[in-house]
């Protein structure tokens, strides 16, 4: 049993605590994840875990508990941390006890070949992490391969985005790249582009993919897609707006659409 860590100064402490901002993740490459349903799917798709932290007086979940063993068994850093301590660290309301200090894993367009892709969505500079958490969550829904980020925008590994994927996001390949870089790699790719405009001809409801191989191209929440994206696109759809608002939330829309494109 380790030693009980319950000062606030403990360098771990301080740590888990810089890991909360995003200057923090993005210059030491790590990220947190709480709760024992994503520590173990971080775990058991394979992700790099630095350090386990855990308190004794929080955690009483039988497969929270063995995660804790068998982590210390392959030599992984576990550290016991007092219940308030834990508390006090934690990004939730009721803490299950259990959190991880993760390596980020992130791959480009170079190291995925297009021959292992069938079908997926692409996120112009998303804004808000718990909709890119939401298109993971329904990717892995639909049996869709991966995601695109375009342009930038939000922080991959941030808190709420983690939450939303409920562990999507570690078996779900993310892709980050420029417009340019994408378009090109869809083309070279010789994969259908198929984008969304309140103007459009075509009724999503009418639309067969028929196996095609696919990426519907999501817009900013707040711009939609420009002119430029929406020319890219092979195929654009409509979809009815009959009520006083002019757009869907993100998420709800891509989730309406990916799977209107389920084969």
């Amino acid at each position: 049993m380790p030693e009980l860590i319950t000062s606030r100064s403990n360098p771990l402490v301080r740590q888990i605590r810089s890991l909360h901002q995003q200057k923090s993740r993005s210059e030491s490459g790590l990220f947190l994840v709480e709760g024992i349903h994503q520590v173990g799917e971080v775990v058991q798709a394979g992700w790099k875990v630095e350090t386990l932290v855990y308190s004794p007086d929080l955690l009483t979940s039988e497969f929270g508990l063995r995660l804790v063993h068998d982590l210390s068994q392959r030599g992984i850093r576990c550290a016991a941390f007092s219940g308030k301590l834990f508390t006090d660290l934690s990004g939730k309301e009721n803490p299950q006890g259990i959190l991880a200090i993760v390596r980020q894993g992130i791959q480009t367009l170079e190291n995925y070949p297009s021959r292992n892709f069938s079908w997926g969505a692409a996120c112009i500079s998303p804004q808000d992490p718990g909709n890119v958490g939401t298109i993971l969550r329904t990717l892995d829904a639909v049996g869709a391969d991966g995601l695109f980020i375009v342009d930038g925008g939000v922080d991959l590994f941030h808190p709420s985005l983690i939450r939303a994927s409920m562990g999507t996001l570690f078996w779900k390949p993310v892709m980050q790249a420029t417009f340019n870089e994408f378009v090109n790699w869809v083309r070279d790719s010789g994969v259908l582009l198929i984008g969304s405009s309140a103007h459009a001809v075509s009724d999503y409801r009418a639309y067969k993919r028929n196996g095609q191989r696919v990426i519907l191209l999501l817009g900013n929440e707040q711009k939609g897609l420009s002119e430029e994206q929406l020319e890219a696109c092979d195929v654009v759809l409509s979809m009815p707006m009959k009520g006083r608002g002019s757009s869907l939330n993100l998420a709800v829309a891509a989730g309406i659409l990916l799977y209107t494109l389920m084969d």
